[in-house]
């Protein structure tokens, strides 16, 4: 793991800081296979979630044809040839329309069901480092209900950026280099504003708030969120790999906040984020 300790060591320049996020998840990875307890507590949750998106993306996968034949029937007079490259097209475009939105939907869904177990990980991660500065006491329910509220919003952003991006994969060359590209980018960049909900519901802070964290180290945000979107891609990626991404979410939380993420170097109960802690 010394690799990736590397990359998450202070660094400039876009590319650096993009390698550090990335670094990041890293991490969380290597902290998620040294603790069986985790893997146990985070990897339940993403199984019942898992079980259900996966279906529906293979449902998907397998109607594919009957559906971009359905979406282009002003194809339907042109010769072979052309009708099955439009066709092809049409569907590529769907399975990347509903990859996105597998990908958000399943990590939203699947932390508003395990909660309490990513929670516990997140926790631990950062107890590791010497706990949560200037923590708050934010009720289960209380909790529970600005989850789901901020998980529906980043869901339906999703689908408001996923519609463009499946018209644009109509596009020859573009539609299958450049949409797959800003689809990964959008992807991970709503990832990372939801996985870092815990850590920031823990100091009193909000979507807003994380928003605006993120934004102001938006290459570390990236990284992160671009390699755990990639990674819930490969098949049962996102069922075994979520509480990695979890833990990982966790030091993501605290190097945009300006808190340690290395142990032993003090966390601060007094840290720097005390102005912005106001519960909302």
């Amino acid at each position: 793991m010394n690799a990736s300790r590397d990359l998450v060591a202070p660094v400039t320049g876009a590319a650096g800081r993009f390698l550090a996020g990335v670094g990041l998840f890293l991490r969380g990875i290597g902290l998620y296979l040294r603790s069986p307890g985790l893997m146990l507590l985070g990897v339940v949750p993403a199984l019942i979630s898992g079980a259900f998106f996966l279906t529906a993306f293979g449902a998907l996968v397998y109607f594919v044809d009957d559906l971009a034949a359905l979406i282009t029937p002003f194809a339907d007079d042109w010769s072979a040839a052309w009708r099955g490259l439009v066709r092809v097209v049409a569907g590529l475009a769907l399975l990347g329309l509903g990859g996105l939105l597998t990908v958000v939907a399943f990590t939203a869904v699947t932390l508003i069901i395990g909660d309490p177990f990513y929670e516990k990980i997140s926790e631990r991660v950062e107890d590791g480092l010497g706990g949560t500065p200037n923590a708050v006491e934010v009720p289960f329910w209380s909790s529970l209900r600005h989850s789901v509220a901020d998980s529906l919003r980043l869901v339906g952003l999703s689908v408001a950026f996923g519609v463009p991006l499946f018209a644009a994969g109509f596009i020859p060359v573009v539609g299958q280099t450049v949409v797959p590209a800003l689809a990964a980018t959008i992807g991970g960049w709503l990832l990372a504003v939801e996985l870092i909900g815990s850590p920031f519901y823990r100091r009193g802070l909000r979507l807003p708030d994380r928003r605006a964290a993120l934004r102001a180290d938006r290459p570390t945000a990236l990284g992160f969120g671009v390699a755990v979107f990639v990674s819930f891609l490969i098949p049962l990626g996102a069922v075994l790999l979520m509480p990695a991404a979890v833990a990982g979410a966790a030091l993501l939380a605290r190097r945009v906040l300006g808190q340690p993420i290395t142990a032993g170097t003090g966390a601060g109960q007094d840290g720097k984020v005390t102005e912005r802690r106001e519960a909302q």
